[in-house]
């Protein structure tokens, strides 16, 4: 599998596993707003947006 062009590199599909729904996340985007694997993180929909953020 070949990378995305830098253009389309926001660009994600939603997959699913058996029981939940999930999506990858840019490495860039993860580092620069300083998230570490397994750390807890609120999901909020506002208006047809998901919104994430770090849980506190």
């Amino acid at each position: 599998m070949s990378r995305r062009n830098i253009s389309k590199e926001n660009i994600r599909s939603i997959q699913k596993s058996k029981r939940s729904y999930y999506i990858i996340l840019p490495i860039a985007a993860v580092r620069q707003l300083g998230w570490d694997a397994q750390q807890k993180v609120v999901v909020r929909e506002v208006k047809k947006k998901l919104i994430v953020e770090k849980s506190k």
